[in-house]
């Protein structure tokens, strides 16, 4: 009868080595995270936060160590940002090159979306409303949105020239640092 313990033992000290041995899981951040690192309470009437970073490595970098500041909004502010813009950068196989986010105005986030970069990988876009609505990266064209909670004041949907001489200033500069 005693000749089993040995063997007993033996498992169970393999299944704690195993538990040890677990694959590490994504560094993406979690409700319970944002609650820890950013807590909800507003100094100013109607100010929100975004998560602020620029050109951090990956998201969890940028979330990570994002400033703790509140965007202005209204029309008194000299910037009237009521959004949050996130820019991710991808090399070919989809893995994250750079990621900046910010606070925006309804100019800034005008587009919204996936463009690829020649030979170097891909960028997307994508803008939010709400405080720290822009946790998590557009990584696709499903993803890569404006995502608004009111409606917008006018129901023009075209691209105006402003606009999209922003795009090409935007992905000429990308295509710049990514061939640095």
């Amino acid at each position: 009868m005693m000749e089993g313990w040995p063997a007993v033992a033996w498992l169970l000290l393999m299944t704690n080595i195993a538990d040890w041995l677990k694959p590490v899981q994504s560094r993406d951040f979690t409700t319970k995270d944002i609650i820890l690192l950013h807590p909800s309470t507003t100094p100013h009437p109607g100010a929100f936060k975004c998560f602020t970073c620029q050109q951090a490595v990956d998201n969890y970098e940028c979330n990570r160590w994002a400033p703790d500041v509140y965007c202005p909004k209204g029309v008194l502010c000299p910037a009237d940002t009521r959004y949050c813009h996130t820019l991710h950068m991808m090399d070919n196989h989809g893995d994250s090159v750079s990621v900046t986010k910010r606070c925006a105005t309804l100019e800034d986030c005008l587009f919204t979306g996936c463009a690829s970069i020649t030979g170097n990988g891909r960028v997307c876009s994508s803008c939010c409303e709400g405080n720290i609505c822009n946790v998590l990266l557009p990584r696709n064209d499903s993803s890569a949105v404006f995502t608004r909670t009111s409606p917008l004041v006018s129901s023009s949907r075209e691209l105006h020239p402003a606009a999209l001489s922003y795009i090409i200033i935007i992905i000429i500069i990308i295509s710049i640092l990514l061939t640095l």
